[in-house]
């Protein structure tokens, strides 16, 4: 299994602290898990139905004509392979490793590639897979240039797989509305904006034949029925949204300058982290991890080397020990 942020139990035994005295800065989940209201005891105790509302919402929230609920937009990351013929696969990369991943898994040649170099090979493969806003390096590319990759590939039966697990507080860059197109997948993560990552909620935006042959793929009941009530209720709650996006961008641009004032300028970021490139990655990973404080640490990313993902604290008390945790590496290291 590859390595991801959240491994909070490990880190606790590996440095000899408590799991309380930890602060989680290592995902790229909200740190404000949204209210839930009681669960009804019926989504407990029947098999879940597909007419609960679930879909309707989360087509009004992406914008979408069409969904498919999955555990995780992880399920659908190693599902998709077993619906395609062999074939070569571009990822633009870095990004969540698990793309790559799941595609080798399933036989597939697969070049990671940067932006730059995606029209150069784009013409070689039957699969592009882009994660935009991308994890970790932040960079965001535009509806239009995704439209243009994903027209060459759907010319000659290809697919665009669009990861967009970030895009939530930036839904006018979204393809969600354009996934009615023959060949264009577009991934949604609900635990990352919602804060809810434990409920295991993903949805798959594509055109009806291609979610038919997924949900035959992944199987009945796929998403519980409590996840489904909490899903639809969290999708609808507009005035939520709102307020969860206006603290979320509020905290990213804190961040930025608290990480720029302890001459940590991140290179990248989205709403939910911040990404800095440092060639003492290891070192600030390891000084933090030692005071309780655990980041999500990536060593020799393609050509950026070792970086380090901030997630974003939830209180003052947290901004207040991040802060003073920077400021002694930068006195221990200057």
């Amino acid at each position: 299994m590859l390595e991801h942020g959240g491994r909070l139990r490990a880190a606790a035994r590996d440095y000899g602290i408590a799991e309380s005295e930890w602060l989680d800065l290592s995902t790229g989940i909200a740190p404000w898990a949204w209210p839930i209201a009681p669960i009804t005891p019926q989504a407990w105790a029947r098999l879940p139905e597909t007419d609960d509302g679930l879909e309707q919402a989360a087509c009004a929230y992406y914008g979408a004509p069409q969904v498919l609920p999955v555990p995780g937009s992880q399920a659908a990351i190693q599902a998709l392979p077993r619906l395609r013929g062999a074939g070569k696969v571009g990822v633009l990369s870095p990004c969540y490793a698990e793309h790559a991943q799941a595609w080798r898994s399933a036989g597939f040649l697969v070049r990671e590639v940067l932006e730059h170099e995606v029209d150069y090979f784009l013409d070689s493969f039957t699969v592009l897979v882009v994660v935009n806003p991308n994890n970790p390096t932040g960079l965001n590319l535009t509806p239009e240039q995704l439209l243009k990759w994903h027209a060459r590939l759907a010319e000659r039966g290809g697919w665009l797989v669009v990861d967009e697990a970030f895009m939530d507080n930036t839904p006018g860059l979204s393809l969600a509305a354009e996934t009615w197109r023959t060949g264009l997948i577009v991934l949604r993560s609900f635990g990352k904006f919602f804060g809810l990552a434990g409920a295991r909620l993903g949805f798959v935006l594509a055109e009806p034949h291609l979610l038919k042959l997924l949900a035959k793929d992944i199987g009945p009941w796929a998403v519980s029925g409590p996840t489904r009530e909490i899903g639809a209720a969290c999708l609808r709650d507009t005035e939520g949204h709102y307020q969860q996006r206006q603290r979320t961008d509020q905290a990213s641009q804190r961040l930025v300058q608290l990480l720029t004032r302890h001459d940590l300028t991140p290179h990248g970021s989205c709403a939910l982290f911040q990404w800095l490139v440092t060639p003492r990655a290891s070192a600030l990973y390891e000084f933090c991890a030692r005071r309780g404080i655990l980041l999500r640490l990536f060593l020799d990313e393609g050509p950026h080397h070792s970086s380090l993902r901030f997630g974003l604290p939830s209180d003052e008390a947290d901004w207040q020990r991040l802060d003073s945790a920077l400021g002694e590496f930068n006195q221990e290291n200057s």
